[in-house]
């Protein structure tokens, strides 16, 4: 009876131990990056959007004598 429960108990450790083994990360797919919104030297739309305090500005707004620069810096962290 002894050796069924030192058994029993050998098993669920191996089994528990097999589960939390790491794996590899699933393969990641290459990112076609011609189709991920405006590409350099690309004009875009003209916008009306709103800054930090309420005020709103649009592209022709921002424009220069040499034109704009627009950065999209998605990984913030706040």
């Amino acid at each position: 009876m002894r050796a069924i429960a030192i058994s029993s108990a050998a098993l669920t450790l191996a089994t528990g131990l097999l589960a939390a083994a790491p794996q590899s990360p699933p393969a990641r797919k290459p990112i076609d990056v011609s189709t991920l919104g405006p590409q350099v030297g690309e004009r875009v739309p003209d916008f009306d959007l709103k800054d930090q305090n309420g005020k709103s500005w649009t592209l022709h707004s921002l424009m220069g004598p040499k034109g704009a620069m627009l950065v999209f810096f998605r990984s913030a962290d706040w």
